[in-house]
């Protein structure tokens, strides 16, 4: 094996390793999740069994109609986030299922149509394609409507930063098997990236990040209570990091963050295949 191999192999078992002691040292009280939250109001004409689906639709309507958009033409790109989200997809419904059945979270049958695989909504397992669908849509419109990267001389920077931040909070919150797993793992991502991925649009997908954190805050705040009288997905609070913004547990941020940047590295190696790129360089930005 090469030297980059064997790096790119200790980071990935480390992080398995780190979750695997994390997941077997922490106990979960079962049956302990928290349906009271702060609300920015309440709607009535949102609570039905269908919630969760009209959130899905709302979220995706706007990129999937605008994929056709003359000047955008994303549809001719899903070809190249379709293999990788159906991977992460799995294991975030692998982890999905474990923490529902832990008692980590769980999901309020008020507003869902009923159908569960694995325990979990199929409204869920729609979430971790369409989110990322729609995340990557933001991404491809930075790329058009800004023409320079705007931190493309200090994402190194944004990605060291980011990696202690993650580890930090993922090590002094051991204790929260939520906050920990999350965080850490978006460590181990952000190392990764840091020592391996050579850079063409990394401050591209912060970006990106940061013009989907009003979506996320309209979204995520439907799915925890803040314009519901409960919420549609509920948590365990000794699980997680305790602050919250109104309804949102801050760590759904850092859960959100990894699954986006995961979907955006595959997204961008296959992008990078087509375009004949070296593995583990992101094509260069048109």
């Amino acid at each position: 094996m090469t030297k980059p191999a064997i790096g790119k192999a200790a980071v990935l078992l480390s992080a398995m390793a780190t979750v695997a002691i994390l997941w077997a040292t922490n106990h979960v009280e079962p049956d302990y999740l928290v349906y009271e939250v702060k609300k920015v109001a309440q709607w009535g004409f949102l609570e039905t069994h269908y919630l969760y689906l009209y959130i899905l639709l709302f979220t995706i309507s706007f990129p999937l109609t605008n994929s056709f958009e003359w000047r955008l033409r994303f549809y001719k790109k899903w070809k190249y986030l379709l293999p990788g989200n159906l991977a992460i997809t799995a294991a975030f419904i692998a982890w999905d299922a474990y923490f529902t059945r832990l008692g980590v979270w769980g999901f309020n049958d008020t507003y869902l149509t009923g159908l569960r695989l694995l325990g979990l909504p199929w409204e869920e397992w729609m979430f971790f394609i369409m989110v990322p669908f729609s995340c990557v849509f933001i991404y491809e419109s930075v790329l058009f409507y800004f023409k320079k990267d705007i931190f493309a001389k200090s994402e190194k920077g944004i990605t060291l930063a980011l990696m202690f931040l993650f580890f930090g909070v993922g090590l002094l919150k051991w204790e929260h098997i939520y906050t920990s797993t999350s965080f850490l793992l978006c460590g181990f991502f952000n190392l990764y990236h840091f020592l391996f991925v050579k850079n063409q649009s990394r401050g591209y997908f912060y970006l990106a990040y940061l013009f989907s954190f009003l979506p996320f805050l309209l979204v995520n705040g439907l799915l925890t209570g803040g314009f519901t009288e409960n919420p549609v997905v509920v948590y365990n609070p000794d699980e997680f990091f305790g602050l919250r913004i109104v309804s949102i547990p801050v760590d759904d941020a850092a859960y959100g963050y990894l699954l986006l940047m995961a979907n955006f590295s595959a997204y961008q190696y296959f992008k990078g295949r087509a375009a004949g790129a070296p593995p583990n360089q992101e094509p260069e930005i048109m």
